[in-house]
């Protein structure tokens, strides 16, 4: 009885915070200097994602069941993709990806590249040897994780020009607001997300467990969109101020530290290679959130001026492949 009392507590203290999160992270953006892009992808997404981490931890270590490590990873990556569309639906100037910078494209491809060998790892399960008790993917995890936000940060810098005077106009909005007290305030919220965030998940299982669905479509489904209630969060707060590539930039960015995760939720599961204990069903998620990206490409490159209906055509494109795959997994469970 006290699950959903619990969850609602959770989730008021997520939307309070995570409004101011996307505030203080915006002036930090605007006041360092780094670009939207860059804070979207280290600073929002890595705060938004510590749910997916520490519920990976403690599944691997403590509770034992791998498959609801992997299926929170790969179905909040599905998710995340899933917030773009319902952000443009909420976004009425134009489509969202229209507005997004297409630098967001770095890290979506980023996204796709490490999705891509979490689906081939966990096909090919039988003939990856391990280093240790850790597979040899994690390492180029955590590399690629790195080489990404190298890149993508040097990116940023390159637009220095546009963003000096983006911020001549934004300054007037932020000027009485010191870079010191953005930071404490950032720190502070994003504190209180994450201790809030990390309760859900225990949460949403207890209320999933009721259902007797097995540990792939809760993981993938109910503990995937419970932790990913503080990237919804952030982005239509992001959204709302008009800060688009800080709320696109945190999604393509949470997506790249969800894989992360994987890394260290592979080196905390001493069993041995972490993909190699899982069922093959969550190559459904994986690949489902290959295509939701690549679809997402394909919108921030077009740039389509009108939406048809109250969805662009790319943000349809999306939920037809979100929809296809709850479908898929629950047939599979």
């Amino acid at each position: 009885m006290l699950l959903w009392p619990g969850f609602v507590l959770c989730t008021l203290a997520i939307v309070y915070s995570g409004i101011r999160l996307s505030k203080y992270g915006d002036i930090i953006a605007e006041k360092t200097g780094l670009g939207r892009a860059w804070v979207g992808l280290v600073l929002m997404a890595s705060v938004t994602s510590l749910p997916e981490l520490v519920t990976g931890i403690s599944s691997v270590t403590f509770a034992g069941v791998p498959d609801i490590a992997v299926g929170d990873v790969l179905g909040s990556c599905v998710f995340n993709i899933f917030i773009i569309a319902l952000l443009d639906a909420a976004y009425r100037i134009m489509p969202i990806s229209a507005r997004a910078h297409q630098g967001n494209i770095l890290s979506a491809a980023f996204g796709i590249l490490l999705l891509s060998v979490i689906a081939a790892s966990i096909f090919l399960n039988d003939h990856i040897s391990a280093l240790g008790w850790i597979g040899p993917y994690s390492i180029f995890f955590a590399v690629l994780y790195f080489i990404a936000i190298r890149l993508i940060y040097f990116y940023s810098k390159r637009q220095i020009a546009a963003l000096i005077k983006e911020k001549a106009v934004e300054l007037l909005r932020y000027q009485d607001i010191s870079t010191k007290t953005a930071v404490v305030q950032y720190s502070l919220n994003a504190v209180i997300v994450i201790i809030a965030a990390t309760f859900l998940p225990k949460i949403g299982a207890g209320i999933a467990e009721t259902t007797g669905l097995g540990q792939t479509f809760v993981g993938n489904i109910f503990i995937a969109v419970s932790t990913s209630l503080p990237e919804v969060v952030v982005s239509f707060a992001a959204v709302k101020m008009d800060a688009v590539d800080l709320a696109v930039g945190n999604l393509f960015g949470s997506n790249i530290f969800n894989i992360f995760i994987l890394a260290l939720d592979d080196m905390f599961f001493v069993k041995g290679p972490l993909l190699a204990s899982v069922n093959q069903n969550h190559i459904v998620s994986a690949l489902s959130a290959i295509g939701m990206t690549a679809i997402a490409i394909i919108g921030l490159t077009y740039r389509a001026e009108k939406k048809p209906m109250f969805l662009a055509w790319d943000s349809v494109g999306i939920v037809v492949l979100y929809v296809i795959n709850l479908m898929v997994l629950y047939m599979l469970k």
